[in-house]
C-alpha cells in the first residue's frame, strides 16, 4: 500500500512531491535572495550621502568666511584708496596754492636806490662815461637790481617803469648829464646846467624788456654830481608793471 502510494506521489524524472516542492523553493530562494543585504547597502549609501552634504555644509561655511574677510580686505582697500585720493587731491591743491604764490612772487619786482651809503661824494669829471653804482639800496624786492654793478637785469618779459634823479652845484664847465640805458642803447638823458646854485633833473620812461634784458645809467664823461647819504639827491628806481607774453 506504502509503495503504491509513493508510487503514486512520483512523477517524471523520478521526484516525488516532497522533493519538487523544495527544489522550487531553492529556486526561490536564489532568485530572490533576503532583503537584509539591500536593506544595508541602501543605508549604507544613505550614510555616505548625509556624510557628503556635512562635508558640503562644511566647505560652503568655510567658503562664506572667506568671501566676508575679502569683502572686509576690499572694504578697508577703498577706504585706503579714498583716502589717497584725497590726500593726493590736498597736495595737488597746495602744490597750485605755492605755485600761485611763486608766481604773484615772482612777478612782484621793484627796485629803488640811493648813489651814497655813507658821507659826501663827488663823481666826475672822467676820460670816460661811467657805469653809476647806486649802494644805498632802499628796495630790492625780487633781487633783479645789483648794487655793485648798478645794473638792473629783468628776470621776465614786461612792462617796466624807470626813473633817475641827477643833483649837482652850478658850473658853466660842468653839467649833470645822467642817461638811462638799456642793454648798449641809449633811452633818455636826465640833464641840469646852470652858472651857480644847484642842478636838479629827473626822467622817467616805460620799457618792454625780455628776459635777460639790463638798464642801468650812465654819467657822461664831462658830467659832474654831488651827493651825500643824507639826502641821497641822486636815486635810481624802477618796478614791473605788468608781464607780457
Amino acid at each position: 500500500m506504502d509503495s503504491k502510494v509513493k508510487q503514486q506521489h512520483q512523477v517524471d524524472g523520478g521526484l516525488n512531491e516532497n522533493e519538487i516542492s523544495q527544489q522550487i523553493s531553492s529556486e526561490d530562494g536564489r532568485q530572490n535572495p533576503p532583503q537584509t543585504d539591500t536593506l544595508r547597502a541602501e543605508a549604507s549609501t544613505i550614510q555616505h550621502c548625509h556624510l557628503c552634504f556635512h562635508d558640503i555644509h562644511a566647505a560652503l561655511r568655510e567658503l562664506t568666511a572667506t568671501v566676508t574677510e575679502q569683502k572686509g580686505n576690499i572694504r578697508a582697500l577703498e577706504t585706503r584708496l579714498r583716502d589717497a585720493e584725497k590726500a593726493a587731491e590736498q597736495h595737488t591743491f597746495l602744490l597750485e596754492e605755492m605755485n600761485k604764490k611763486n608766481e604773484v612772487t615772482d612777478r612782484e619786482i621793484a627796485f629803488s636806490a640811493g648813489l651814497v651809503e655813507s658821507g659826501n661824494v663827488d663823481i666826475g669829471p672822467s676820460t670816460t662815461n661811467i657805469t653809476l653804482t647806486y649802494r644805498n639800496v632802499f628796495t630790492n624786492i625780487g633781487n633783479a637790481y645789483n648794487p655793485i654793478t648798478g645794473i638792473f637785469t629783468a628776470p621776465l618779459k614786461g612792462a617796466y617803469m624807470f626813473k633817475i634823479s641827477v643833483y649837482a652845484h652850478g658850473g658853466h664847465s660842468h653839467p649833470a648829464n645822467a642817461t638811462i640805458m638799456k642793454n648798449e642803447q641809449r633811452v633818455l638823458v636826465a640833464h641840469a646846467q646852470q652858472a651857480q646854485g644847484t642842478l636838479n633833473s629827473s626822467k622817467g620812461v616805460v620799457l618792454i624788456l625780455e628776459v635777460g634784458d639790463v638798464v642801468y645809467v650812465r654819467l657822461w664823461s664831462s658830467s659832474k654830481i654831488q651827493d651825500n647819504s643824507d639826502n641821497n639827491h641822486n636815486t635810481f628806481s624802477g618796478f614791473l608793471l605788468f608781464p607780457l607774453k
